[in-house]
């Protein structure tokens, strides 16, 4: 449905952009994770584990925002009905659920175990790093869903 009209491909641009950056994201906290996982001297990890909120998890929200108006500004090829968006949606409510429960209240942890000691413990960091990988796990699933497009 690409092409369709100049709105709809705008916000597929937004859609395929915010894809990019979540990715992006998230690959940027796992190698944090890894870091703390091996043992990285204080240094790197206060570098890694600023003590402030991780605002930019949050762009995974920009996700569902985008596929739902390109859903929306779509034709059938695009409606809520088909099987990838379902897909989508719901690997997007596992991802934010998973996230904000779980991955960035274990990552506000580490950060705060790294400012009061130097450093996390080694077993923190392998926790962070499975629960990251939860989500990119969920991640590459919505997106072979929309490459797809079953």
């Amino acid at each position: 449905m690409i092409a369709a009209s100049v709105g709809f491909d705008l916000l597929f641009l937004v859609h395929v952009l915010a894809a990019v950056a979540t990715i992006t994201v998230i690959a940027v906290m796992r190698s944090g994770a890894v870091a703390v996982a091996g043992g990285a001297d204080a240094v790197i990890q206060r570098r890694r584990f600023p003590e402030r909120r991780n605002w930019a998890a949050r762009v995974v929200h920009l996700l569902v925002l985008s596929g739902l108006a390109v859903s929306a500004t779509g034709g059938s090829a695009d409606s809520l009905r088909r099987p990838f968006v379902i897909v989508g949606l719901l690997c997007y409510l596992a991802i934010a659920g998973h996230l904000e429960a779980r991955t960035l209240p274990l990552e506000r942890t580490v950060a705060n175990e790294i400012a009061r000691d130097g450093v996390a413990e080694v077993a923190k960091g392998r926790q962070l790093t499975r629960s990251i990988d939860v989500i990119a796990v969920l991640l590459a699933v919505a997106l072979i869903s929309m490459l797809v497009q079953f």
